[in-house]
C-alpha cells in the first residue's frame, strides 16, 4: 500500500491528525507554554476579574474586563497554534545531488596508462540579490543549494526558507511562513501581560479606597493580585524584550540568525529596502503556499539512467593502447611474410615507409626474433663451423625506415 509523505518524512518533525499538523521534535514544550498562559488567566478571572464585574456600573463595563481577558487569551493561543503547527517554510529534499553542477578534474595522475578524472563539486555558489552577489551553500543532508536566507535547522533536520531561529517555547522553527504569526504571538502576549498587571493594580486601588486604606492591607487581602503582578512583571522582561528586538529586526530586514552570525562582519544588508517597505514585506505580503503536501502519496521514482561521466576520458585513453597492440600484431604477421623475400631493400622501402614512429620498437623486436629463428634453421641444416653462425645472403640486415641504420645484425662475435 502506498504511503503518504508524512509517514516517510526524513526530518525530525512530529505529525498529528494524519499529517494535517506539523510540529517540531520538541512539541511537548507547548504544554509548558500553554500552561504559562492559561493558569495565570484562570487565577486572574477567579480572584480579580470576578470582583471587578460591578466596579464599573455604567453600562456594566466591569464585565468587559473578564471578556477581554478570556478573548485575548484565546487569541494568543490561536496564534501559538498557527506558529507551531504549520510548515515554517521547509524546502523539500532532493533525491540526488544536482548533476548539472558536477565537474571533473582532468589533472589527476595517470596510473597504468589510464587517466582517471576526479569528481569536483562546488560547495558554494553565487547568486544575485538586489543587484549584489550573495553566496549560497550546498546542503549535504537535503542535497540542494540553499536559497538566500535559508539555513538548515539541526533540531528539525530541515532546510527552512528565511530561517529566523528554532524556538523551544513553540516547539517549531521560525521561518518565512510562520514568522508573522510568531511576532503577533509574542507581541500579543506582551499586551496580555500589561492588561493583567494593570487590572490587578486597579483592583488593589479599589481595595484601598474601600476597607483597606493602606497598600499592605490591600495586598494581604488579595495575595493573588500580588502574585499575578510579579508574574506579569517578570514575563514582560522576556516577551516585551523579545517584541522590541523583533521590531528592530523587522525594521532593518534581518533575521535572528543573520543578526547573531554576521553582526561582527559589518557586511552590507542586501535585503534592507527601507523601514516602511520592510514592515510591509512582513505584514502585508501574501504568505507563500507550502512546498510540501504532507498528505499526498509518495511517488515512486523511475530509475534514472546511470551516465558515468568519469568513464568517458578512460575510453579515449584506453583506445590508443589497444589500437597499438593490434598494429604490432599485424606488423609481426606481415614481417614473417616479408622476411621470406629475397630483396630486403625493396621490402624496407615498400612496407616500412607507411609505419609511424610509434611502431619502430615493436618492428625491431619482431625482426630480431625472425632472424634468430632463420639462423637456427640454417644452422641445423649446415651444422656449426668454428662456433659461429654462417648465414646466407638472403637474410640481410633490415634497415630502419627512419634512420636507414641496420635494425638487426648477427655476425660472428656479436652478442
Amino acid at each position: 500500500m502506498a504511503k503518504r509523505v508524512y509517514e516517510v518524512w526524513k526530518g525530525s518533525n512530529v505529525f498529528f491528525f494524519s499529517g494535517r499538523l506539523i510540529f517540531g521534535p520538541d512539541a511537548q514544550s507547548l504544554l509548558i507554554t500553554i500552561s504559562l498562559i492559561v493558569v495565570p488567566i484562570v487565577i486572574f478571572c477567579i480572584f480579580v476579574a470576578r470582583h471587578l464585574l460591578h466596579k464599573f456600573p455604567a453600562y456594566d463595563a466591569g464585565y468587559a474586563v473578564m471578556v477581554v481577558a478570556i478573548a485575548f487569551t484565546i487569541y494568543v493561543l490561536l496564534l501559538l497554534l498557527l506558529t507551531s503547527a504549520r510548515d515554517p517554510g521547509i524546502i523539500p529534499r532532493a533525491s540526488h545531488p544536482p548533476e548539472e553542477e558536477f565537474s571533473y578534474d582532468t589533472s589527476a595522475p595517470i596510473e597504468r596508462g589510464r587517466h582517471t578524472p576526479s569528481l569536483q563539486f562546488p560547495r558554494t555558489k553565487e547568486v544575485t540579490v538586489n543587484g549584489m552577489p550573495v553566496k549560497v551553500k550546498y546542503c549535504d543532508t537535503c542535497m540542494l543549494y540553499r536559497p538566500p536566507r535559508c539555513s538548515h535547522c539541526s533540531i528539525c533536520n530541515n532546510c527552512v526558507e528565511r530561517f529566523d531561529h528554532h524556538c523551544p517555547w513553540v516547539g517549531q522553527c521560525i521561518g518565512q511562513r510562520n514568522y508573522r504569526y510568531f511576532f503577533f504571538f509574542v507581541s500579543s502576549s506582551t499586551l496580555l501581560c500589561i492588561f493583567v498587571f494593570s487590572m490587578c493594580a486597579l483592583y488593589i486601588k479599589f481595595l484601598m479606597d474601600e476597607d483597606y486604606p493602606t497598600v499592605w492591607k490591600a495586598l494581604k487581602h488579595s495575595p493573588a493580585s500580588v502574585i499575578l503582578m510579579i508574574y506579569c512583571f517578570v514575563s514582560l522582561w522576556f516577551v516585551g524584550g523579545l517584541t522590541g528586538f523583533h521590531l528592530y529586526l523587522i525594521g532593518t530586514n534581518q533575521t535572528t540568525y543573520e543578526n547573531f552570525r554576521y553582526r561582527a562582519d559589518n557586511r552590507p544588508n542586501v535585503y534592507n529596502r527601507g523601514c516602511i517597505a520592510n514592515f510591509l514585506e512582513v505584514f502585508c505580503t501574501k504568505i507563500k503556499p507550502s512546498k510540501n503536501n504532507f498528505r499526498s502519496f509518495v511517488r515512486e521514482e523511475t530509475p534514472r539512467p546511470l551516465v558515468s561521466r568519469s568513464r568517458e576520458p578512460e575510453s579515449e585513453t584506453t583506445s590508443e593502447p589497444r589500437s597499438k597492440v593490434e598494429d604490432d600484431l599485424e606488423i609481426g604477421g606481415e614481417l614473417l611474410k616479408i622476411s621470406r623475400r629475397r630483396t630486403s631493400g625493396e621490402v624496407a622501402d615498400e612496407e616500412f615507409d607507411r609505419r609511424n614512429s610509434n611502431s619502430v620498437h615493436s618492428v625491431i623486436s619482431e625482426s630480431e626474433l625472425v632472424l634468430s629463428q632463420r639462423a637456427e634453421v640454417r644452422n641445423s641444416s649446415w651444422g656449426r663451423r668454428s662456433g659461429s653462425w654462417e648465414m646466407s645472403s638472403d637474410i640481410l640486415p633490415v634497415t630502419s625506415p627512419v634512420t636507414g641504420a641496420p635494425v638487426a645484425s648477427l655476425r660472428e662475435g656479436d652478442p
